[in-house]
């Protein structure tokens, strides 16, 4: 059996499914995967809005499901209203999934779904992913790492499909880019998307992060779009000191996935 149609057929054995939506690579395939073996009736893409879901991936998983036909649904979360969130703990992600699940779980009980499913691969199993155990104890679903498929395996799928995210970067949320023990607020992820967004514009491409480090950010980028950064530096440090900061570094290093996890969170003085 193809890879896609195996899919289909695994997603067949759910009922009625309610998938938690980001419009990120995995998800956006279930998204499209869902539609086409379970039609409207039967299957729902919800996304979960709050300050920490970026405006521009949010144009783009609603552009996509526009595209492709999915039923969507948008819920409001609530993870800032959550002193544990905000402490921003190496267990940050587990309260933020806790709700959103929560909300999900509210939809897919009143609405009549048997199964919330998400868009964790068998990549991310053995990555520090608090959020999947939020999953675990809400019963939510992970068809990719039930199939065992690996992000490599999800991209050649949608690119068969078609789908624009086959390439895209990996695009976590918000607060992800906030060092460990640094309060997450309003207007941190504000100025993390704004950086981000000012970096896109000057033609980075591929991933991106500007880590939140309190008064100072930092930039990782992959080696090749060294050179871009480089070239703007002295409009790019005016920039992000008129979003608040008072210095920038670029990342010799360049970027890695789990680059957060290296930064080591403030003392308590």
């Amino acid at each position: 059996m193809a890879p896609l149609d195996l899919l289909r057929a695994h997603l067949l054995g759910y009922g009625r499914v309610l998938l938690g939506y980001s419009g990120g690579v995995d998800s956006a395939l279930l998204a499209v995967a869902g539609q086409q073996a379970l039609g409207p009736e039967r299957f729902l893409a919800v996304i979960g809005r709050s300050a920490s879901y970026p405006e521009v991936q949010w144009r783009a998983a609603v552009d996509l499901a526009r595209r492709f036909d999915v039923p969507l649904l948008e819920v409001d979360t609530r993870e800032l209203a959550d002193p544990r969130y905000l402490e921003n703990s190496t267990e940050r992600c587990y309260f933020c999934k806790s709700e959103l699940w929560t909300r999900l779980g509210h939809v897919a009980q009143t609405r009549g779904f048997d199964t919330i499913i998400d868009g964790t691969n068998a990549d991310d199993l053995g990555e520090h992913r608090p959020g999947h155990r939020a999953a675990g104890e809400r019963l939510v679903r992970s068809p990719f790492a039930e199939l065992g498929w690996r992000k490599a395996a999800v991209r050649e799928a949608s690119r068969a499909l078609g789908l624009p995210t086959w390439d895209a970067p990996a695009a976590p949320c918000l607060s992800s880019r906030v060092r460990y023990g640094l309060e997450i607020t309003p207007e941190r992820l504000r100025q993390v998307e704004d950086a981000e967004s000012y970096l896109r514009g000057l033609g980075i491409s591929g991933d991106l992060r500007v880590r939140h480090l309190g008064d100072r950010a930092r930039i990782e980028v992959a080696p090749g779009q060294f050179p871009v950064v480089r070239s703007e530096w002295d409009a790019l440090e005016a920039h992000f000191a008129g979003l608040g900061f008072a210095a920038v570094e670029l990342d010799p290093a360049g970027y890695r996935r789990g680059g957060l996890l290296a930064l080591t969170a403030p003392s308590a003085d």
